[in-house]
């Protein structure tokens, strides 16, 4: 038993402090009150995220940017109601992950981080743009991230047999 808890004395503690989170990027298009149109509309929303993570010159500092586009069209008609469209960003300083999990810890803790504060940014932008407040559902950036993992495997794969030397 004694073994067992020194050994995990000896694994180094991870830290994460996310340093500063800005709104790098943000667009909101009310496209239905540009056309004019009235009447009934029934909102079906379609929500795509993206990430992506970058080291910083300063050691062990990453920024994390989260890309978010939100498109709402009218389900009967399917003309387009609004485009909201947002990159956030979050700074942390990472340390005591180990290289091999770098990756996906900044990918999937980092993002689980900032959500609550771009899913309220995205309410009030909408409330203020003449729409219901759009709550989002929560995210889960392990599926999103296994996704895209799987996603560029399969391209590479595909990219393989598309090769003539191969």
């Amino acid at each position: 038993m004694a073994e067992e808890k020194t050994g995990v004395q000896d694994q180094q503690q991870i830290k994460m402090n996310a340093l500063t989170q800005f709104v790098r990027d943000l667009s909101f298009e009310n496209i239905l009150s540009q056309r004019g149109s009235g009447g009934e509309v029934q909102p079906d929303v379609q929500v795509g995220v993206n990430l992506d993570a970058k080291k910083r010159s300063a050691e062990n500092q990453y920024e994390v940017i989260l890309k978010l586009t939100v498109n709402s069209k009218n389900k009967g008609t399917e003309e387009p109601l609004f485009l909201l469209e947002m990159e956030y960003v979050g700074v942390f300083e990472v340390e005591g992950v180990p290289e091999d999990q770098l990756h996906p810890f900044l990918l999937i803790e980092c993002p689980r981080m900032v959500f609550p504060f771009v899913r309220r940014i995205v309410s009030d932008v909408t409330r203020d743009g003449g729409f219901p407040p759009l709550n989002l559902e929560n995210i889960d950036f392990v599926q999103l991230y296994r996704k895209e993992i799987a996603r560029r495997q399969a391209a590479a794969e595909a990219e393989k047999k598309d090769r003539p030397d191969a």
